[in-house]
C-alpha cells in the first residue's frame, strides 16, 4: 500500500509529524530544484516551522528538468518522510510542507503562474552549481516563450509582478556556490536589463537575495533504501529520503518580507553568512571533492571506506586544519578544529553509504571554490598546499574517463584535452592563468609541476 494523505494514519507511531492540517496552509514558498537535498533539508525546516504554529508556507515544488520527483510524490498526495541514520538508531519524520509538484518542462505556465501568486512571498533553489551559468544572459522574450532557465522564470516573476502591483519577493539560493546570493542577484539583474531595465531597477530597489550556508549530507536514494522504508513504515513511500542527523542551515537575515520561524528549527539567522560559508566550502565540500577524488582512484565506492583507507583519512585532516582552516576568518564563537573533528566524525558513519560518483560529479563548477581559493590564499600568504595539490591531480586523471564516465559540462573537452595534449599540455590548458579556472585562481608554474610530478 502507498503512503498517501489516505493512509498516513496507518504509519508506526514513531514516525513523528506535525500537528497542523496542511489542507488549510497556502503556499507561500516555491521552490526551483525540488530533489532529495531540498526534501531533506529546507523542506524539513518548513515543516518544523509549520509544526511550532508558522501558518500558510507550504512548498510548491518545480522539478526543472524530469517527472521523476513529482510522479514519486504525486501518488502519495506529496508526502514522505526523511529518515536520518546513524550508527546506534534512526529516526523518521513525516513531511508535509510539499502540497504541490510541478514538472517545468511539461507546464512552464504553471511555473510562471505559481511565482506570481500573491501569496508566494519567498523563493528557494537548489539548481546546483552549473544551474547559475546557464542561461543567464540568454535574454529570451517574456510573452509567448518557454522559459530556458531559472532567470527566465525569476525575470518573468519580477516584471509580473511589478506590473500586478504585487510585493516583491525573497529569493534564497541553497546552493554551495560561493556569495551564492550575491551571484544570483547579480546575473538576475543582468538578465533583466535584456528584457526592461527598469524592471531591474524595481528588483534590485526591492527584490532580496540573501546568502545562505546549507549543510546536510544526502546520498541519493537506492532501491535498497525505499524496501527498508518499506518495512519500517509498512507502507511504500516512493519519495523516501535517507539522511544524516546533522543538518545546518545559515541565512543572511535580509528578507523583503516575512519569513518562516525557520529559527526554530534550528536555522541561523546572522548578520554575515561568510565565515561559515567560506568554512563550509573549504572544509567539508573541499575535503568531500578530495575523498570522491582521490577514494575513486583507489576503488573506493563510499565516503566511509575513503576515510578509514590509511592512505587518504590523514590527508583529509590535513587538508581542513593545515590548508583550509588558515584562510578562513572566523565569526566569534566559531571554532574550525571542532568544526573539524565533527566533519571527520560524519565522513566515518557507515549507516549513512554517500557514493564518491555522486560526489565527484561536475567537479570543473566546484573545485574552484572548494580548493582553487584556499590554494590561491596559501599562497599569498606563503604557505603551500600540498593536500589539495595532490587532490587537484587526481581530477585531472578522473576527468580523463579512463575508469568511468565523467558527469561534467566541461566532460568533453576535458577529455578532447587529454586526447590531443600531453600531461603537461593538459595540467597548464586545465589549471594555468589561461585555462579553465581563469588567471586568479590559476596555480603557480611550481604548483602545475608538482601535479604533472603526481601523475603517473
Amino acid at each position: 500500500m502507498r503512503l498517501s494523505a489516505e493512509t498516513a494514519d496507518r504509519l508506526p507511531a514513531a514516525v513523528a509529524r506535525g500537528d497542523y492540517d496542511r489542507q488549510e496552509q497556502r503556499a507561500g514558498i516555491v521552490h526551483l530544484g525540488i530533489g532529495a537535498f531540498h526534501r531533506a533539508h529546507q523542506a524539513t525546516y518548513t515543516d518544523l516551522a509549520m509544526a511550532a504554529g508558522d501558518r500558510n508556507w507550504a512548498i510548491t515544488g518545480v522539478s526543472l528538468r524530469s517527472q521523476q520527483v513529482r510522479d514519486q510524490l504525486a501518488p502519495q498526495s506529496c508526502l514522505y518522510t526523511v529518515t536520518e541514520r546513524q550508527a546506534r538508531g534512526l529516526a523518521i519524520r513525516l513531511i508535509q510542507a510539499v502540497t504541490n509538484v510541478i514538472v517545468a518542462p511539461e507546464s512552464p505556465g504553471r511555473v510562471s503562474a505559481a511565482l506570481a501568486l500573491p501569496e508566494t512571498r519567498i523563493v528557494t533553489l537548489t539548481v546546483t552549481e552549473k544551474g547559475y551559468a546557464q542561461g543567464a544572459k540568454a535574454g529570451a522574450p517574456v510573452a509567448g516563450a518557454n522559459p530556458r532557465s531559472i532567470y527566465d522564470y525569476l525575470a518573468q516573476a519580477v516584471i509580473a509582478r511589478h506590473d500586478a502591483g504585487l510585493a516583491p519577493l525573497t529569493l534564497i539560493s541553497c546552493d554551495n556556490l560561493s556569495n551564492n546570493g550575491g551571484v544570483l542577484r547579480q546575473r538576475l539583474g543582468e538578465h533583466l536589463d535584456t528584457l526592461s531595465p527598469s524592471h531591474r531597477r524595481w528588483f534590485e530597489r526591492t527584490w532580496a537575495c540573501p546568502a545562505t550556508m546549507v549543510d546536510r549530507i544526502v546520498p541519493a536514494t537506492t532501491a535498497t533504501d525505499l524496501d527498508s522504508a518499506e518495512s519500517m513504515l509498512r507502507l511504500r513511500d516512493e519519495g523516501a529520503v535517507i539522511t544524516e542527523p546533522y543538518s545546518q542551515w545559515v541565512i543572511e537575515d535580509r528578507f523583503a518580507g516575512d519569513r518562516p520561524r525557520w529559527d526554530l528549527a534550528g536555522a541561523a539567522f546572522v548578520d554575515d553568512v561568510v565565515p561559515f560559508e567560506t568554512a563550509k566550502l573549504r572544509m567539508l565540500n573541499g575535503a568531500h571533492s578530495a575523498l570522491a577524488y582521490l577514494g575513486l582512484a583507489r576503488g573506493h565506492a563510499f565516503v566511509h571506506e575513503a576515510i578509514a583507507d590509511p592512505a587518504i583519512g590523514p590527508l583529509i585532516g590535513r587538508l581542513m586544519r593545515d590548508e583550509a582552516a588558515p584562510t578562513i576568518r572566523t565569526s566569534p564563537g566559531q571554532d574550525l578544529n571542532r568544526y573539524a573533528d565533527l566533519l571527520l566524525a560524519r565522513f566515518r558513519n557507515p549507516a549513512l553509504p554517500h557514493r564518491l560518483i555522486q560526489i565527484a560529479a561536475d567537479g570543473s563548477q566546484k573545485i574552484g571554490a572548494r580548493w582553487l581559493a584556499t590554494l590561491a590564499d596559501n599562497r599569498a600568504a606563503g604557505r603551500s598546499s600540498p593536500t589539495i595539490l595532490r587532490a587537484i591531480a587526481a581530477w585531472v586523471l578522473f576527468v580523463r574517463g579512463d575508469r568511468q564516465a565523467v558527469d561534467d559540462p566541461n566532460a568533453k573537452m576535458m577529455a578532447q584535452t587529454w586526447t590531443r595534449a600531453n600531461p603537461d599540455g593538459v595540467v597548464n590548458e586545465f589549471l594555468g592563468p589561461s585555462g579553465m579556472f581563469g588567471e586568479d585562481l590559476a596555480l603557480s608554474r611550481d604548483e602545475r609541476a608538482e601535479v604533472r610530478n603526481l601523475l603517473p
